[in-house]
């Protein structure tokens, strides 16, 4: 068994949504597959937008968003399903009558709660129009909420999986199924769930965090003892960097779950930072292909450690936020001073992904987000002299012996650096 997780870039449209089947089709035959899918391409992002806009009252701009991200699904399925009474139009009508009525009601206070509310919608409905398609191209499959496979605290936006719960839960739900014997003639089990979602035990939607949808592929085949868990992407593999930035990235073609964590750990976005621990913990390999070129091998991460430090590899995370704290008394930065910084930092749920002290100051850099950020630096100020810069570059170099830093630091200004034995990360500041 093993279980395929596909990205919302491979059902942006019509012809994605047949070219996921198409793939589908080609590897189904070789047993039981459970299928995890995100939110249409840039539908998380609108779903957000929609949020913002719901919690500051600007009805006008959320129903036009409303509408937007409404109409390019029902564009997908008419491209679909022709027949306008294909019962999929009226399962994806009721998942945007659910939104509708909700975000016609006031806002409450918690904005992580209504987040995981709206944002879950993108894929609830597609997962339905999926699910319906394969149905349409002979292939009979079971549609599960994952709301009620994968139980979560109430963290909500980035929700902590129980995983002794879980793990029961998704046996109890899916193994039944999994295990249905095919008869003369017939394709082995299929089901698909979402990717990105959870629930608690009391029926509250929580998400388990951006780009979640791997996590949850690590979770289900975590739970199911699953053979493999192959992560269909846009590019050949895993790369040395993103393609839009270093046209020259080279594919990474075997690493091990280690070098595979550290990449995540540092912001390599191919692959979500949790998803490596449930695999590792049961040796699950993971493989890496691209749903444009599905013949191609794609990257394999396992046990093999062999080729880790042969290519460098470089991370690029940016709208960064450089801020570096004073005691108002001039005193030294102290393990008190610190336990309170890290409090505010845990309070408001933000991850450092650089830090740094002196005799006199501790810095840190972490990801700007609209909501965190000036709430964060707020609390600080209570207590420190607060300096900070923003829209800054983290650049994270993995075995940068190996490699050439002139043209990445061209034109730019370094304003912190920290070096390990394997490991380079700079934050620095764009040109002008």
């Amino acid at each position: 068994m093993r279980v395929f997780k596909f990205g919302g870039a491979s059902v942006r449209d019509a012809a994605s949504v047949r070219n996921v089947a198409r793939i589908i089709r080609e590897h189904h035959d070789t047993g039981p597959l459970v299928l995890v899918l995100s939110a249409m391409n840039k539908t998380t992002n609108a779903l957000e937008s929609l949020c913002r806009a719901f919690m500051e009252g600007s009805k006008g701009e959320m129903l036009r968003i409303y509408d937007d991200i409404r109409d390019r699904h029902f564009r997908i399925v008419e491209a679909l399903f022709p027949s306008k009474g294909h019962p999929v139009y009226q399962s994806l009508q009721q998942s945007f009558y659910q939104l509708y009525y909700y975000i016609t009601e006031a806002p409450g206070d918690n904005y992580n709660y209504e987040y995981d509310r709206i944002v879950s919608t993108g894929e609830m409905a597609s997962t339905r129009i999926l699910s319906a398609f394969l149905q349409e191209e002979g292939m009979p499959n079971q549609l599960f909420a994952a709301q009620k496979l994968i139980i979560t605290d109430a963290h909500f936006r980035d929700a902590r999986v129980d995983w002794i719960v879980t793990e029961q839960s998704i046996r109890e739900q899916l193994m039944p199924h999994l295990r249905r014997t095919s008869g003369p003639g017939s394709s082995p089990p299929l089901v698909i769930t979402q990717g990105f979602i959870g629930g608690t035990p009391q029926g509250f939607t929580t998400t388990l965090g951006r780009e979640g949808s791997d996590y949850t592929a690590a979770i289900l085949a975590y739970a199911l003892r699953a053979e493999e868990v192959v992560i269909w992407k846009d590019v050949p593999g895993l790369l040395n960097a993103d393609p839009k930035i270093m046209a020259d990235s080279i594919l990474l073609e075997n690493i091990s779950y280690q070098e595979a964590i550290e990449l995540s750990y540092y912001g390599a976005t191919i692959i979500h930072p949790k998803t490596l621990k449930p695999l590792l913990s049961r040796n699950i390999p993971l493989r890496v292909k691209s749903f444009t070129e599905p013949a191609r091998a794609g990257s394999l991460i396992d046990g093999n450690d062999t080729s880790d430090h042969l290519v460098p590899s470089y991370i690029f995370k940016f709208k960064q936020v450089l801020v570096s704290i004073f005691p108002t008394d001039f005193s030294f930065i102290a393990e008190r001073n610190l336990a309170r910084i890290f409090a505010d930092f845990a309070r408001h749920g933000v991850r450092m992904n650089l830090m740094q002290n002196s005799a006199i100051s501790f810095s840190a850099c972490f990801d700007h987000d609209q909501i965190k950020t000036p709430a964060l630096l707020r609390d600080l100020r209570k207590n420190f002299t607060v300096k900070y810069n923003t829209n800054l570059e983290m650049i994270t170099v993995r075995h940068y012996h190996k490699a050439c830093l002139a043209n990445l630091l061209k034109g730019k200004e370094v304003l912190m650096e920290q070096k390990s034995r394997t490991t380079l990360q700079m934050v620095v500041q764009p040109a002008r």
